[in-house]
């Protein structure tokens, strides 16, 4: 048993096409990912960074308590939200705003005003500042009008502004869009163990290669043959994915979550279904070994993009119009169960996911033993 065991072992790791797709392909692919995207968003440093947002103030009078008021208003916010340049004359200003060089002109004045050049984030909050001025100018004045004893209080009660919200985040996980696309790539990885599978099966056909045949004849029963095959294969790509996930997280530091036995049970579940793939397909495809790497190809690639692996987003969408198809996409129950385990910290959905997976591997070695249960030979 140890025997067989040590040489299929070697003759799996000595056989550099099917590694380099089960191993070093996904890491080449990762790095590109990593060099490509700069490391934007992908560590999170726990704090928030803001740009405080460039403005001019035109003060075309100032006489008016309004005007004044607007004018120590706009003073107050000068450093931490808005950034103000040193810029007086309206016409000055205007060329500095068609040069993009600040983001909006506060005008100063009985009535104050905005004026910006384009539509953006940046706009939006200048108009939402002003806004929200003109509203408490104008409660105050009601106030002022209606029942000035009040006043004061109102002006405390402003002036103790306090958040009422708190930003929080689940299991320690920041939902960057970036990361999305090595959750996909670890899935895709898990099913390139359908090269292995593949692999495996036509080494154990008489009728495919000289080695399936010296195999049939040996004395050692054909299902001890099989399963140490199996366990060699779900041995070997789960280093492999264990290899990749260290590369990720330790090299590329990229987090992949925190629960270190869930992301372990996760990678086995993937080099599983992975090798259950490859095996069904080895088994049931009555084709050269090309075209079954060529299917390998097609369908590792194929579930890969539908789980985002080219296209963020693409899960999503699929979510949108039809998500039983995320249900039934290996890699798009990966790529849930990385996000379950390292984002939202939902046990609930991630023992679902690997529900699917298991029970999809257990379909695959199903319809693989149906496919080679009854071939016999006529001579070898």
């Amino acid at each position: 048993m140890l025997h067989l065991l040590r040489y299929r072992f070697l003759q799996t790791i000595r056989n550099f096409p099917i590694m380099f797709w089960a191993l070093i392909f996904p890491i080449i692919l990762g790095t590109f990912f990593y060099l490509s995207f700069g490391r934007a968003g992908l560590e999170s440093t726990g704090e928030s960074s803001w740009d405080e947002i460039r403005v001019a103030v035109v003060r075309e009078g100032n006489s008016s308590e309004n005007a004044r008021a607007f004018e120590k208003f706009l003073e107050e916010m000068d450093g931490d939200m808005l950034d103000i340049q040193d810029i007086s004359q309206e016409a000055e200003a205007l060329g500095a705003l068609n040069e993009e060089t600040i983001s909006g002109i506060f005008y100063v004045r009985d009535t104050p005003s905005l004026t910006v050049a384009k539509n953006g984030l940046n706009e939006s909050i200048l108009t939402s500042v002003l806004n929200s001025y003109n509203q408490n100018a104008d409660m105050f004045r009601k106030i002022a009008m209606t029942h000035p004893e009040n006043l004061p209080a109102a002006i405390e009660a402003l002036e103790d502004y306090r958040e009422t919200t708190s930003e929080v985040s689940l299991n320690g996980g920041d939902l960057n869009p970036n990361v999305q696309y090595f959750f996909a790539l670890i899935a895709y990885a898990c099913l390139s163990g359908a090269f292995l599978g593949v692999q495996s099966s036509e080494d154990g056909q008489a009728n495919i290669s000289a080695l399936g045949a010296r195999r049939s004849i040996t004395p050692t029963h054909k299902l001890t043959l099989i399963m140490i095959d199996m366990a060699v294969l779900f041995i070997v790509h789960f280093f492999n994915i264990l290899i990749l996930c260290l590369y990720i997280s330790k090299v590329l530091k990229i987090s992949l979550g925190n629960d270190t036995g869930a992301l372990l049970l996760v990678d086995f579940m993937g080099s599983m279904i992975g090798v259950c793939l490859g095996v069904a397909i080895g088994c049931l495809a009555r084709i050269s070994f090309t075209m079954k790497t060529a299917v390998c190809i097609l369908f590792t690639l194929f579930p890969g993009f539908l789980a985002g692996l080219m296209f963020g987003n693409m899960k999503n969408i699929i979510e949108l119009h039809c998500p039983v198809i995320n249900r039934l996409n290996p890699a798009a129950v990966l790529s849930d169960a990385f996000y379950c385990m390292g984002i939202y910290n939902d046990m609930e959905r991630f023992t679902r996911c690997l529900l699917i997976l298991a029970v999809m591997s257990v379909l695959l070695l199903t319809i693989a033993f149906l496919g080679i249960r009854r071939e016999r030979y006529d001579s070898i």
